[in-house]
């Protein structure tokens, strides 16, 4: 089996506020990656993490984020799939990322969500939409509501997934620049069951030196 990943995000801010008082949850933004370190990793957002009115599809970066949210928090969770469902939505991923300046953010259905009424207009979409409905269209999940309406909470109580990691953004980007073997390290190899902050640190590290007395190769 293949896995994908869903980071959910807690940054500050007004509208982040908001949104949070609406749906009653620490994480008001969910994320797509394709490695558990969020290297790459999509989502509907900020096209510019500093400035929250402009938004649509684009890559993650990690550092940029960091630059602009220093307390975020992250915490962030596998989910299995067969690697031609993994195929399919990295295809996916790609290609919406070449065409990115066409999808923008749902303003418009944000009122419909409260509603609890489907919404959708062409190429738009919150970050939990985009995701559930490529999820869906690959087959990984099943919603019982429109996808329009599916919200972090959602995403948030789903039961077919694994926490693998939950702690500050800061403590996410250390462990990989302070031990960029990690990188090549599958993460499931680090941690059983979830970790979170610095105990993954202090795991990956130690699992890191093992194989070094080893003389393994990574």
């Amino acid at each position: 089996m293949a896995q994908i990943y869903i980071a959910f995000v807690d940054t500050p801010g007004f509208f982040a506020g908001l949104i949070r008082r609406t749906i009653k949850q620490k994480y008001i933004h969910v994320v797509l990656g394709l490695d558990p370190y969020l290297e790459e990793a999509y989502s509907i957002g900020r096209r510019h993490p500093s400035i929250p009115l402009i938004a649509g599809f684009e890559k993650e970066d990690k550092r940029k984020i960091l630059q602009a949210f220093p307390d975020a928090d992250y915490m962030v969770c596998s989910i299995e799939c067969t690697a031609e469902q993994k195929d399919f939505i990295e295809q996916e991923l790609r290609e919406a990322m070449r065409r990115r300046f066409r999808y923008h953010y749902a303003v418009l259905g944000l009122p419909f969500i409260l509603l609890n009424r489907p919404f959708y207009q062409k190429n738009h979409y919150t970050c939990s939409s985009y995701i559930a409905k490529l999820l869906e269209e690959a087959g990984v999940c099943k919603w019982e509501k429109h996808f329009s309406l599916v919200t972090p909470k959602d995403f948030f109580e789903y039961k077919d997934k694994q926490k693998i990691f939950e702690g500050s953004l800061q403590e996410l980007t250390d462990a990989v620049s302070k031990a960029p073997e990690l990188k090549r390290v599958p993460l499931f190899h680090l941690v059983r069951p979830a970790f979170a902050g610095t105990a993954y640190m202090k795991l990956g590290y130690r699992y890191i030196r093992n194989l070094r007395k080893r003389g393994d190769r990574l």
